[in-house]
């Protein structure tokens, strides 16, 4: 007799060959229609299920692990997983597991593209190009800033901040990096990263790029009064996780001149991001894609399913967010 194969709920659509992959160890249910689960539908679908491959969109909360008494694993599709309960799912003995390291470089570019467009205004431009507003070149018409011989401070010197920090090493910046804790003087060295204070980086940087995880202590890190030490010459790039960033502190510094501009790919309550964000000029706006590359997507979603196969056969998955579950 055929041994039952674990039954896995994938929440958003992937690609198929995520989903073939899939299919030789596990019973499948997909969301291909790419239909959002609410919460209820989310627990009435998962109630019977061993395993989850999710969404940074989908709440995995106690209270939808208490209907889901099968539930041995969920796999994130993302390296960031404060849409996960850690502890609620190894209070429960579920391995929750994300995707880290596949999509560095990815997001890096990412966090340049809004470095170089907000530096050089291109979404400002762009929509006054295609309103008709463009009818000759002048020599002071729509100046940016430099971003080659400027100095960049990095907050959160991981894989992908050192990723950020390695591309500036072309365009001759000087690179500051605030850290929970000071980096390898080897990785310094490669880089070519000085180690500050957080309030340092802030005085010093003529642009200043985000790159740590969402969490309690991380919430609102950024506020008005980091805001306010920053050059008024500043750039503000945040590429990592809304929250971070009091969106609203940023709208008002933004229209006050406390800072030059910003550029964002994240924000609080996404997609429902501050309508004043709309109506200014001097902020790129960019819609949470900072790993979305094809190439990048496709490792991510296929990490997310290896680890998840691994966690249903018994196996420690490679991308372990809560080893103390084994124990």
């Amino acid at each position: 007799m055929n041994e039952r194969k674990p039954r896995v709920l994938v929440t958003r659509e992937v690609f198929d060959e995520t989903l073939d992959y899939l299919r030789l160890h596990c019973e499948v249910i997909d969301n291909q229609k790419d239909q959002p689960y609410a919460p209820e539908a989310l627990a009435q679908a998962l109630a019977g299920c061993d395993g989850l491959m999710c969404a940074l969109t989908d709440r995995v909360d106690a209270a939808l692990l208490a209907r889901a008494p099968r539930l041995k694993a969920v796999a994130n599709i993302a390296v960031g997983y404060n849409n996960i309960d850690v502890p609620a799912c190894t209070a429960r003995g579920v391995m929750a597991t994300n995707t880290p390291g596949v999509l560095d470089d990815s997001t890096a570019d990412l966090a340049w593209a809004l470095m170089l467009g907000t530096a050089r205004r291109i979404t400002e431009v762009e929509r006054r190009i295609r309103a008709g507003e463009w009818t000759g070149w002048r020599l002071k018409q729509w100046l940016g800033v430099d971003v080659h011989h400027a100095t960049l401070g990095i907050v959160g010197m991981g894989r992908i901040g050192q990723a950020i920090a390695r591309r500036a090493l072309g365009f001759e910046m000087k690179v500051l990096y605030h850290n929970r804790k000071r980096i390898a003087p080897e990785l310094e060295s490669k880089c070519n990263a000085a180690y500050v204070t957080l309030d340092e980086l802030l005085a010093q940087s003529d642009f200043v790029v985000l790159q740590v995880p969402y969490s309690p202590e991380t919430h609102h890190l950024i506020g008005a009064a980091q805001l306010k030490k920053m050059k008024p010459s500043a750039i503000l790039i945040n590429s990592t996780r809304g929250g971070v960033v009091d969106d609203s502190a940023l709208v008002a510094a933004l229209k006050q001149g406390t800072i030059r501009g910003a550029g964002l790919d994240v924000y609080e309550n996404e997609p429902k991001l501050n309508p004043e964000f709309l109506g200014l000029d001097n902020v790129v706006l960019a819609p949470h894609i900072g790993s979305s590359t094809e190439a990048t997507r496709k490792a991510m979603a296929m990490l997310a399913a290896r680890n998840l196969v691994a966690a249903l056969k018994g196996e420690v998955p490679p991308n372990l967010v809560n080893p103390d579950v084994r124990r």
